[in-house]
């Protein structure tokens, strides 16, 4: 198993470690409901080290990125980032990803860790371009401060003005005593904060500083429970559980990051589904009565024919109710629609809702 720059820091604030993404990461330190707790009221830091970091260089830097991910990356100027996927030729989706653009001719894609590989070679067999392409994955480190509290609580970390950064932008400077941080204003909970990309030689000082001075703030270390539960209550896809090879970008409700006013990989036959229409959608529910959806159970109608499966499901510490995702025939995806989720023996009423779960 892989370990990050922090893995020793986590053993010894007692965490309990499993196995994530081929990486030995924290799955939670004091509890899940008080660590999601904390990063919808105060601020909580999250060590995301696993994530993979890929760097596009040159003259034809942009030209590979337009090829392979669905959103327009022409929009980027330096400082902002998108969120964006890289859609297969099947009509798929290869995994989902943030593009940052660093400098004029250098971008960076963040990756999900469990498909470094995978998208690192298929970036690599589609660049007929000659982009320059580095894998930097196993020498940096991303840390997610999340929360209300977060601006104020870092503040004292930087002379850069957390509060100027824009959602999806980001800084370049100094940051708890290391220069030429990236300071991004993106994230994965809903409730605001930063991610810190840094070399690993430097994690363990940024951790530290971090914890001190968030202390009065009330900040706690996450775990990946945590952020699992903090996502899925805002309605975000999960890749392997939500989207996959075999989930269309249309399905998933991801037409937003799909701009056909470009050509990317398997772009026409998209449109063609665009045009002509879906058949199923992934939409959010909520269960009615007692009982937790879970990735797999089966998602019924009244007449007990199944129209779709759970891909992700919880019980939502913010809301206390059940809460899932899963794709349904298109005509159960209308918000407010009754349908049923099998929970063993029993179907458990449930009403299709629009995202977010958790309005803040």
């Amino acid at each position: 198993m892989k370990k990050t720059a922090l893995t020793s820091v986590h053993i010894d604030s007692g965490a309990k470690m499993v196995e994530f993404a081929g990486y030995y990461m924290p799955l939670q330190y004091e509890g899940l409901s008080i660590e999601h707790e904390t990063v919808r009221k105060a601020v909580g830091v999250f060590d995301v080290s696993h994530m993979g970091e890929f760097l596009i260089e040159g003259p034809h830097a942009l030209e590979l990125i337009q090829k392979v991910t669905s959103n327009d990356a022409s929009k980027l100027t330096v400082g902002k980032a998108q969120y964006s996927c890289l859609p297969n030729d099947k009509g798929g989706i290869v995994d989902d990803l943030i593009v940052y653009r660093v400098k004029e001719e250098t971008y960076l894609l963040v990756v999900n860790a469990s498909n470094m590989e995978k998208d690192w070679n298929w970036i690599k067999s589609n660049n007929t371009m000659g982009a320059e392409m580095k894998d930097l994955s196993m020498d940096y480190s991303l840390l997610a401060i999340q929360g209300p509290k977060a601006v104020e609580a870092m503040q004292s970390l930087t002379s850069v003005n957390l509060a100027d950064i824009k959602f999806y932008n980001f800084e370049v400077g100094p940051f708890a005593g290391i220069d030429h941080v990236i300071i991004s204003a993106t994230g994965y909970t809903g409730s605001g904060g930063f991610e810190i990309y840094c070399k690993n030689s430097e994690a363990k000082q940024i951790w530290a500083k971090v914890l001190e001075a968030g202390a009065d703030f009330g900040i706690k270390p996450i775990g990946l429970a945590a952020r699992d539960t903090l996502r899925l209550e805002m309605g975000y896809c999960l890749y392997g559980n939500d989207i996959d090879d075999t989930t269309s970008p249309l399905e998933a409700g991801l037409g937003w990051i799909t701009k056909f006013s470009k050509d990317f990989i398997n772009s026409e036959a998209l449109a063609k589904q665009k045009e002509e229409g879906i058949t199923k959608k992934l939409v959010g529910f909520e269960v009615l009565e007692k009982g937790i959806p879970r990735q797999g159970y089966e998602l019924k109608d009244a007449n007990d024919n199944v129209i779709g499966n759970v891909t992700s499901g919880t019980m939502a510490p913010s809301l206390d109710k059940g809460i899932g995702m899963g794709y349904v025939a298109k005509e159960f995806a209308k918000a407010d629609t009754e349908i049923f989720v099998q929970i063993r023996k029993k179907q458990v009423k449930a009403k299709v809702i629009k995202f977010p779960f958790y309005k803040g």
